[in-house]
């Protein structure tokens, strides 16, 4: 009896401990998944994050739908002046190269500042400040940024020097409102981005640049929220079509402190 209780206890001794082998076996299949997939996911996230901001695609990812929202943001439109007249004189290659430098410079400035750019517009972009997170000094980072862009400006002609390329000028305008900022586009092509009169107002701002020799300009919009330690000089307002008032607007000219 003691010889059958013996091989007994073997048989399930033994059972158990294959059991538990590919119970292990199974738990270690199951976690080299896991971590297959969570690299995969942090991949995804990462190569999404170059055509949306972060904070969008960690919410879709996490299966929270991209609803259409009204909220206050500070929008910064900016263009090279007169760099489609130096597209004709630079060969290819060096012409996009020299404006993936300056566009690449120009979005990381825009992170740095909580802001985040939604969208090139050939040698130009708007970026966005406040309009996928509360920011309540969204106002004071759109105007750092854009202090910070033009040094940056600076800082790349005193590089071109060198190689005797021309100097860029560029123009920046900022205003605050509300838009829509949402998903929009086809089942093929979407994009993150903000509509309504605000943004057509900061463009048309960018643009006054030209005229009223200045390299930033911002509306009373803006001035609104600005630390009062930003250098401000206001400028006769401006006739701006599509809006039926005359815009006040002023020139940034730096920073004290």
């Amino acid at each position: 009896v003691s010889r059958w209780l013996l091989l007994i206890a073997l048989a399930t001794a033994r059972a158990s401990g294959l059991a538990w082998w590919r119970a292990r076996r199974e738990a270690g299949r199951l976690r080299r998944r896991l971590l297959a997939s969570a690299s995969e996911l942090e991949h995804l996230q990462s190569a999404f994050s170059r055509f949306a901001p972060r904070q969008l695609v960690d919410r879709l990812a996490s299966g929270h739908a991209a609803s259409a929202e009204r909220k206050e943001v500070t929008i910064l439109f900016a263009d090279l002046v007169g760099f489609t007249r130096l597209g004709g004189r630079l060969e290819p290659e060096t012409l996009v190269r020299l404006l993936n430098d300056h566009l690449r410079r120009m979005s990381r400035i825009a992170d740095d500042h909580r802001g985040h750019v939604a969208k090139f517009i050939g040698d130009g972009f708007m970026a966005l400040f406040g309009a996928h997170e509360p920011n309540p000094w969204q106002a004071n980072d759109a105007a750092r940024a854009a202090l910070a862009m033009q040094a940056a400006v600076e800082e790349q002609n005193r590089e071109r020097a060198t190689v005797g390329l021309p100097a860029l000028r560029m123009g920046i305008g900022i205003h605050r409102g509300s838009v829509v900022a949402g998903v929009i586009g086809s089942a093929e092509l979407q994009e993150s981005t903000v509509i309504g009169a605000a943004v057509n107002l900061a463009s048309r701002v960018e643009r006054s640049t030209r005229t009223e020799a200045a390299s930033i300009l911002l509306t009373a919009e803006v001035r609104a929220h600005l630390d009062p330690r930003f250098a401000l000089r206001p400028l006769p307002p401006l006739a701006i079509r599509g809006v039926d008032e005359p815009v006040t607007v002023f020139r940034l000219e730096g920073f004290d402190g």
